[in-house]
C-alpha cells in the first residue's frame, strides 16, 4: 500500500509550485493518452484539479508578497525624494 506521503495529494499540499506543478504535467500527460479506465481517469482528474488549486494558491501568494514589496519600495522613495526636496 502507499504511504499517505507518497500520495500527489499530500504532496501537493507540502511541495513547491514547481512540484505541484511538474505532478500536474504528469497527470495531463497521462490523461490525454487515454489508457485509464473510467475510475483512474476520473482519480486522477480529482487529483490534478487539487493540484491546480495548490498552484493558484502559491501564484496568489506570491503575487501579494510582491506586491507587498512594491509598495514599501515606493514608499521608501517617496520618503527618499521628501528628504531630497527638504534639503533644496
Amino acid at each position: 500500500m502507499t504511504e499517505q506521503s507518497d500520495r500527489p495529494e499530500s504532496k501537493a499540499k507540502n511541495g513547491s509550485f514547481e512540484q505541484a506543478f511538474e505532478q500536474l504535467e504528469q497527470s495531463v500527460r497521462k490523461l490525454e493518452a487515454g489508457q485509464l479506465s473510467l475510475a483512474e481517469a476520473t482519480d486522477l482528474f480529482e487529483e490534478g484539479m487539487k493540484l491546480a488549486k495548490r498552484c493558484n494558491e502559491l501564484l496568489s501568494t506570491t503575487e501579494l508578497r510582491v506586491s507587498r514589496l512594491q509598495t514599501a519600495f515606493a514608499e521608501q522613495m517617496r520618503l527618499v525624494d521628501d528628504d531630497f526636496e527638504a534639503e533644496e
